[in-house]
């Protein structure tokens, strides 16, 4: 329990908060809004942002896939550099957010941008940025974490640095009305390997951080089970609510990590375009069977206090079981099996990037190498 916390980015949540970015902006500064496919323009998300910015002097970047690319993403780095852009809003979810993350680093660095995710650039500033948040999942609209993918290389890579965090970020549930099925789930399935990641390790004294994982994974257990019933208010909000809480630096403090799922997750991202929440569904289930051993006084913690599971030497097992079938209640398979070429192939095209990665020590221990990332892809990989 050795730990420092601060998370400054301001909240507005609630119904009709986007228009609080007028005020919340600088008005001499120069804006830049990044967002997706287009979706904002549809269900008036962009017209509420055009109308707060009024007065304000802003352009705009559109085209931000999911799982952002490197390539893409440059483009936006030159409109901040030639256009002298002060001022990032990135209008989506954690995709734009991640991406516009990247920008604001980026555009503050004369070389590869690709330098920041290697190491060989440290980033000491970056473009103020901040969030309107359309899609709850990844909890990017309040942490100064990213990830991106350079297509070029299929290489999906992370970075964290304080300069990134979104200075606000506008959280109105109502924007998530017209959302997809699919991506609602992905919400649910992303905010729940977050927890985990920080929640599953090995037992301590964390009472709060232990506390408050198991609340959230069992409003998102709740929020799962009434998916059914999601087109309302308290549903939309308490997604948007727990997403972000997830992954806020908040359960993290002070105690171990895993993030072992995400590793490996991502790389199923970069070379078949798995949805990042469904690659997470695909690894957990089957590196928690790995890793029994340590992560069992966890596992037994969880299966009582989320599940509602009883005492028993085979509970550890039994939880890893009911949140598998958590998944496959959303309609999110445990099994990765869209690939073109033999299960083995795949198995070594995804170690073959963990070890390029550098990705040869994960878990809460390290003790994640290459031999036991292949077992885990034995059980992942259909």
């Amino acid at each position: 329990m050795q730990f420092s916390y601060v998370n400054p980015t301001l909240i507005h949540f609630g119904q009709g908060q986007i228009q609080s970015i007028s005020s919340a902006i600088p008005a001499d500064n120069k804006v830049l809004v990044i967002y997706g496919g287009g979706s904002i323009k549809r269900n008036g998300v962009y017209d509420q942002v055009a109308k707060a910015l009024e007065g304000h002097q802003w352009t705009e970047f559109s085209g931000v896939e999911p799982n952002p690319t490197k390539e893409t993403m440059d483009k936006a780095v030159e409109i901040v550099k030639q256009q002298g852009i002060d001022f990032i809003l990135a209008v989506g979810g954690g995709s734009v957010i991640d991406g516009s993350k990247y920008v604001a680093a980026a555009s503050h660095y004369d070389g590869d941008g690709w330098d920041i995710f290697t190491g060989k650039h440290q980033v000491t500033s970056a473009v103020p940025l901040a969030a309107i948040l359309t899609l709850p999942a990844t909890g990017s609209e309040s942490n100064m974490g990213a990830v991106i993918t350079k297509a070029e290389t299929q290489d999906k890579l992370p970075f964290m640095t304080p300069h990134v965090q979104p200075k606000f970020a506008v959280m109105d549930p109502d924007v998530m009305k017209t959302l997809p099925e699919k991506q609602l789930i992905n919400g649910i399935v992303d905010a729940w390997v977050h927890v985990c990641e920080q929640y599953l390790t090995v037992a301590h004294d964390g009472m709060v951080q232990d506390g408050y994982s198991e609340a959230l994974l069992r409003n998102l257990k709740q929020l799962g089970e009434q998916f059914e019933s999601r087109d309302n208010d308290a549903w939309r909000a308490n997604l948007m609510w727990s997403a972000n809480q997830a992954l806020n630096g908040l359960i993290g403090s002070g105690v171990p990590h895993d993030w072992a799922t995400h590793m490996i997750g991502h790389e199923f991202t970069a070379l078949w375009g798995v949805d990042h929440a469904r690659s997470l569904a695909i690894v957990q289930p089957s590196l928690l069977r790995n890793q029994i051993d340590v992560k069992r006084a966890k596992l037994e913690q969880m299966g009582k206090n989320v599940f509602g599971l009883a005492q028993s030497e085979t509970l550890a097992e039994e939880t890893i079981a009911a949140m598998e079938a958590f998944y496959q209640s959303l309609g999110v398979t445990t099994q990765f099996s869209d690939y073109q070429e033999s299960k083995q192939q795949a198995v070594d095209a995804v170690l073959s990037q963990l070890e390029m990665h550098g990705m040869v020590a994960l878990g809460e221990h390290q003790a994640i190498d290459l031999a036991q990332s292949r077992k885990i892809l034995e059980l992942a990989i259909a």
